[in-house]
């Protein structure tokens, strides 16, 4: 009789160790994941390992108690056979909860997937103003032989820019910079701005007048159902076989050209983008000299400001006046700087300064 309450409880034992380190297995298995997508130092990782120790320290004690047991058996030592027997009951009640032990440890492994899959989400998220950022204001543009490039961008409060900027070349020896902003913010300004963005590349190379570009852009846009969303923008295209610059801005700040002779501003020559799709738009041609610096800035440059005083086309014109000798990107910045400066450090709204000097 000894033998054979010795034989079960060594069984019942046994059982439970096998059913234990099964469950320890699929839960290390959770942890060798966390550590190859986390790293060992998150709380997720922890609380996995915790329960894999409790697992494998469960395996470890039953495995025991079945080697006594089934020694004692072979042994037949009475006076111990009721002592081990005792056993029998949490053995016999970690066998029965340890079915749940394998379910448990897959929803584990399931809801670190979910969390995981949660966290790439937010993290993508995250990133995507940043993307569409690059798209519309990259931080680095192609050298063109001939021309000294700046640019700087600095993010307002909203998450989704409309400011944009381009430089890219149209022909063998004509180059057109592009500066634009879409009104308001958010992820429709920004889809409106990237499509204007690169509608412009097609439609300049389409059209050797940039007004034209602007008319056929206006009526594209237009048809849509967009009844609040306008842009403003300037095309500026350098002919370096004529000597020439060709402009046409549409309700765009003025961009300011200065030469040896002094400053230019280059103001609007239609209105603004998708107020009307039958808009007219026309250019100006301007001679261009060695040296011709343009400045285009979106209208966070100039509507910086100071309780009630804006920084003002006056103070752009001072301050590049002040730096025209300096390299466009430090120009740019040197604009940026001074706005901020006098806006109290912040500038509410997203600003692009764009910057082209012929050499």
């Amino acid at each position: 009789m000894t033998t054979i309450v010795l034989g079960v409880l060594a069984a019942i034992c046994l059982a439970s160790s096998v059913v234990y380190a099964r469950s320890a297995r699929l839960r290390l298995r959770v942890v060798r994941l966390i550590e190859t997508d986390a790293g060992p130092g998150v709380e997720a990782h922890s609380v996995a390992f915790a329960s894999f120790r409790k697992e494998a320290h469960a395996s470890g004690v039953y495995g025991l108690l079945a080697i006594a047991a089934g020694t004692l058996a072979v042994l037949d030592a009475p006076d111990m056979a009721l002592v081990l027997s005792i056993l029998a009951a949490p053995a016999l009640a970690s066998l029965w909860w340890s079915r749940l032990s394998g379910r448990e440890a897959r929803m584990a492994r399931n809801r670190y997937d979910i969390e995981r899959r949660a966290n790439e989400a937010l993290e993508q998220e995250q990133l995507a103003p940043k993307a569409w950022a690059a798209r519309l204001a990259p931080e680095e543009l192609p050298d063109f032989s001939g021309f000294e490039i700046g640019r700087v961008y600095e993010a307002g409060s909203g998450l989704m820019a409309g400011d944009f900027f381009d430089v890219h070349r149209v022909g063998p020896h004509r180059v057109a910079a592009v500066i634009g902003d879409v009104a308001g913010h958010g992820i429709e300004s920004s889809i409106t701005a990237f499509q204007a963005k690169y509608l412009l590349r097609v439609f300049l190379r389409q059209f050797r007048d940039p007004a034209q570009a602007f008319e056929e852009l206006n009526a594209q846009l237009s048809a849509g159902d967009r009844d609040e969303e306008f842009i403003s923008a300037v095309v500026i295209v350098y002919d370096t076989e004529a000597g020439t610059l060709r402009y046409a801005s549409a309700g765009h700040p003025a961009a300011f050209l200065f030469q040896e002779e002094g400053v230019r501003p280059l103001r609007s020559t239609g209105p603004l983008l998708m107020l009307d799709p039958k808009a007219q738009f026309f250019s100006r041609e301007i001679p261009m000299a060695s040296g011709d610096t343009v400045v285009m800035y979106t209208d966070g440059l100039a509507e910086a400001r100071e309780d009630t005083e804006l920084f003002g086309e006056e103070r752009i014109i001072k301050t590049t006046e002040r730096d025209l000798n300096a390299a466009p990107g430090v120009l740019c910045k040197t604009l940026l700087d001074a706005a901020k400066d006098f806006a109290g450090g912040v500038i509410d709204d997203d600003t692009a300064i764009l910057v082209v000097r012929r050499d």
